[in-house]
């Protein structure tokens, strides 16, 4: 019983990869960026959406229907630290400014995006 409690504990206090991740067309070479406060979770998410035909952003969805998945490339672009003091509980905010930051730079790089 004493070894369950801990690992609730454990798990409790896992604090998963938050950043943002590309899913990149070998083909097109568009980007579709996403910033997530679960990296390894968002990613498996998205994947699942776009082999079931349920993504929302429809032009990379064709994309994916037309091209297949071998024709993608996913990538971690940039991953948000936690914060080292604790004090921040909710790191959605500073994903989707570090989205935005992305997605700029891109921009300015000359990069298309979906």
């Amino acid at each position: 019983m004493e070894r369950k409690k801990q690992l609730k504990e454990e798990y409790r206090r896992m604090k998963p990869a938050m950043g943002v991740f590309s899913i990149q067309s070998n083909i097109t070479n568009k980007r579709y960026l996403e910033g997530t406060t679960n990296l390894k979770a968002g990613i498996n998410r998205v994947v699942f959406q776009l082999n079931h035909g349920s993504h929302p952003h429809r032009e990379l969805q064709t994309d994916w229907n037309e091209q297949g998945e071998e024709s993608f490339t996913i990538t971690v672009i940039d991953e948000l630290p936690y914060s080292e003091d604790g004090t921040v509980k909710d790191y959605k905010e500073e994903v989707m400014e570090l989205q935005s930051i992305w997605q700029e730079k891109l921009r300015l790089d000359g990069e298309s995006l979906y």
